[in-house]
């Protein structure tokens, strides 16, 4: 999640042995809460990891459906009928029902982490949009009242200029204009960036089609505020490609997107080592 920016980058420090320790710890101070909220008894922690675990298993329902309905052609090793996973979902249902019904003072206390972590994470990702709205009102102050708070506006303005700097890579197979601004229009709801590379991985004896380059061209005019660079590599597009591009241009792969591979692509999606779907 920190990765992906839905929380703080603050967490991803390493020690000296690679071990992002501020993930663990702040993880062991949470599951320390959880102990004192629930005085250490048995019965209310067993019902709050119950309530969040049964959680997750309906979110994993509910994607497979999802992915059923957005992504029919995306390759998948293993496979589940609509039926199974709409029993499944309502069994899951039905577990939660269940807990509820017979200790609903375990709801509460679930509540009390549920509530908080979505508004953390409804913040992160609304994050530029509340510090432009702070950096106006930072602005609005009187002049008698500048000369406090300049330093806290100037910090917040190059937070905002390191979210907007990170650049992001999309892995293009000849894409039309069509596909190529719904990539742009996903960045723009859902990253906080103005810089993206898109990138065609080509044999030696390709060419992009004149076709593709126009559209590139009449994207780039669409969208001004974004600075777009279209880059053509020479080679196959496999995981160790990926690997390559990420360590030569420093961008995580989590930073990396594709569209739907097709059935003739070799390779699994999460042998991509992190590389997102967005199409």
């Amino acid at each position: 999640m920190t990765l992906d920016r839905i929380l703080p980058n603050y967490f991803l420090k390493e020690n000296k042995k690679g071990s992002t320790y501020r993930i663990l710890i702040l993880f062991f101070l949470l599951c320390v809460s959880v102990l004192l909220v629930t005085n250490g008894e048995i019965g209310p922690l067993a019902g709050v990891y119950a309530l969040s675990f049964l959680t997750v298993m309906a979110f994993f329902a509910i994607g497979n459906i999802l992915l059923k309905i957005r992504r029919a052609r995306l390759p998948r090793p293993e496979y589940a009928s609509p039926i199974s996973v709409l029993i499944a979902l309502i069994a899951v249902i039905v577990a939660i029902y269940g807990n509820i019904k017979t200790k609903p003072a375990y709801l509460l206390t679930f509540l009390t982490y549920f509530f908080p972590s979505i508004l953390i994470v409804t913040a992160m990702l609304g994050r530029k949009d509340i510090m432009f709205f702070i950096a106006k009102i930072l602005k609005s102050t009187k002049k008698s009242y500048r000369k406090h708070i300049i330093k806290g506006e100037r910090s917040l303005n190059l937070s905002i200029n390191r979210l907007t700097e990170q650049q992001f890579v999309f892995f293009s197979k000849g894409d039309d204009i069509s596909t190529l601004n719904k990539v742009m229009m996903y960045l723009h709801e859902n990253e906080v960036t103005n810089r993206i590379k898109i990138v065609s991985v080509l044999e030696e004896y390709q060419n992009p089609t004149h076709q593709f380059l126009s559209d590139f061209d009449a994207l780039d005019r669409a969208y001004p505020e974004v600075d777009m660079e279209y880059i053509i590599e020479e080679g196959q597009f496999t995981p160790q490609k990926v690997d390559e591009l990420s360590i030569r241009w420093n961008i995580p792969k989590n930073f990396m997107f594709i569209s739907s591979p097709g059935e003739r692509f070799s390779h699994r999606v999460e042998d991509l080592g992190g590389v997102r779907l967005i199409l």
